[in-house]
């Protein structure tokens, strides 16, 4: 009997260890991995990275005076058959990123370090590579270490050509100035911020809908998650923010998530993009099925006190998005007070 090689069974170790070197030499490159250095996100912070067992973070928050990590992980969901369809890893990489990160945000918190795991049947460097590429890009828009990750080959769990991934981010917040329902008054404003598209969420149901012209409609469906940290950081800085959402899985079903109990927020309408209208069409799902499963042109709702509006909306469109008002906080019939134990569970009213 011939002898059969780890490699003959489909797993090329050495593949793994070449992407990692690309990796490791690339660090810090100009635009498109070109020759122009630049330092990578918080260096001086990463004692060890890319390359070892582990990855090994200074941890240095003199400037807080009750530092609190926060965790969040995610993945990209279903969209991934899209990306695998089209052979295009860029745009998706952006949305692991930003689904971790935008969360870890929503406490308030700066993003510190980001470490991947890319899963395919068989390891193909370019695409590895675009994919990485785009990891690291988005990471150094939020300022955030790219500290390490795992490259699996597993043919047989995955069909060629197919791969997936999931995302680890770190920061940390002074629990002083954490952002959260406990900073949330009755009268409060919710403002919107917009979505560059439908994000990385509901594409279970988006693919079955357009299965049928799905090349004509595969641009609009793979625009990557908007990354708001910027965005949030600098209106918590200011003092400008009580509390954020990450509108994600769920829909507007994620408000209430950072209200607090006995209170609840009546959604006003707002212009939806073509692209939801498109969806709302073809699935002839009501107005609050929708609200409740997409974003609706929404990736980010700020809960601000009302003399603050104007200008967070000044800052939102800074920042390239567009502001829009979303409702108010009330207190719900029957509540007393707010953030009483007793009170009833927050809400949003469709």
């Amino acid at each position: 009997m011939s002898k059969i090689s780890y490699r003959d069974s489909g797993v090329d170790v050495e593949a793994g260890d070449q992407l990692v070197d690309w990796l490791i030499e690339s660090e810090g490159a100009g635009k498109d991995g070109g020759s122009q250095k630049k330092p990578a996100p918080r260096a001086d912070q990463v004692v060890s990275g890319i390359g070892g067992f582990a990855a090994v973070f200074r941890a240095q928050f003199s400037h807080m005076k009750k530092p609190c990590l926060v965790a969040a992980t995610d993945g990209i969901g279903t969209k991934i058959l899209l990306a695998s369809h089209a052979r295009r890893y860029g745009e998706v990489a952006q949305d692991l990123v930003a689904m971790c990160v935008n969360d870890l945000v929503c406490s308030g918190a700066e993003p510190l370090f980001f470490l991947d795991y890319y899963a395919t049947s068989k390891l193909e460097p370019q695409a590895a590579k675009e994919f990485l590429h785009g990891v690291r890009r988005a990471c150094e828009f939020v300022n955030c270490a790219l500290i390490g990750g795992e490259t699996a080959e597993m043919p047989g769990v995955y069909k060629p050509g197919d791969f997936d991934a999931a995302g680890f981010a770190v920061g940390v917040v002074d629990e002083e100035d954490m952002l959260g329902p406990s900073r949330v008054e009755v009268g409060d404003q919710i403002v919107g911020v917009s979505s560059s598209g439908f994000h990385s969420n509901g594409f279970s149901l988006l693919r079955k809908l357009f299965e049928s012209d799905l090349d004509k409609w595969v641009d609009q469906l793979l625009v990557p998650t908007a990354l708001y940290v910027n965005l949030v950081l600098e209106l918590k800085k200011k003092g400008l923010v009580k509390a954020a959402a990450h509108i994600t899985g769920g829909g507007m079903e994620n408000l209430p998530r950072v209200l607090p109990r006995g209170s609840e927020v009546k959604l006003v309408d707002w212009a939806w993009p073509d692209t939801f209208i498109e969806v709302q069409e073809r699935s002839r799902l009501t107005r609050e099925e929708m609200l409740k499963t997409l974003n609706c042109g929404v990736g980010m709702a700020l809960v601000c006190s009302p003399k603050h509006v104007a200008e967070v909306e000044k800052i939102v469109r800074a920042h390239d998005h567009l502001a829009m008002a979303l409702g108010r906080v009330d207190l719900q019939q029957g509540s007393k007070a707010l953030h009483e134990p007793s009170a009833a569970e927050s809400r949003v009213v469709y």
